[in-house]
């Protein structure tokens, strides 16, 4: 469809709990939609299990036309590690190209083994200097809310599981 900007997938971890259904914008950046549930519980609604537009999905597994990677500049070099597939998510919307996340495509994904976790004074550095970019960056996703996340729901950081009351 000409108006997706790009495609993410179902994650799971090793033990089988969703690891990304989709990313939503929060106080924190941004936050895995639904982390930490079993296989087949679908959350809220059922709204894991359902294609939906959103605002981001993680790069773990994405898809995009190269013209649109072009289009946006491709991810930004500033955001070695976190966030740079919010970032390009956020400049895909800004072309008024949606973000689709499909849970037709479940994949195990083993998050963090090459690269390792902020454990490091240089790797805390880093995320914090990435962190301010984002929130300096996209200002107005923190001040007006994602447009796709439902206000009426908690945002319980820094996971996102929004979709309890």
């Amino acid at each position: 469809r000409e108006d997706v900007g790009a495609v993410g997938v179902r994650l799971y971890d090793k033990d089988a709990t969703i690891q990304h259904a989709g990313r939503g914008v929060t106080g924190l950046v941004a936050g895995h939609l639904n982390h930490g549930l079993p296989k087949g519980d679908y959350g809220y609604f059922a709204l894991c299990d359902a294609e939906q537009n959103l605002s981001a999905v993680t790069a773990a597994c994405m898809m995009t036309k190269k013209s649109i990677y072009d289009a946006v500049g491709g991810f930004t070099e500033d955001l070695a590690v976190a966030f740079n597939d919010v970032d390009f998510c956020l400049k895909i919307r800004d072309l008024d190209k949606l973000i689709v996340y499909t849970p037709e495509v479940e994949l195990f994904h083993y998050e963090s083994i090459s690269r390792g976790y902020e454990n490091t004074p240089e790797k805390r550095e880093r995320f914090q200097k990435e962190y301010a970019y984002m929130n300096a960056r996209w200002a107005t996703y923190y001040t007006e809310g994602d447009p796709y996340k439902n206000q009426n729901f908690n945002a319980i950081e820094p996971y996102n599981m929004y979709y309890s009351l």
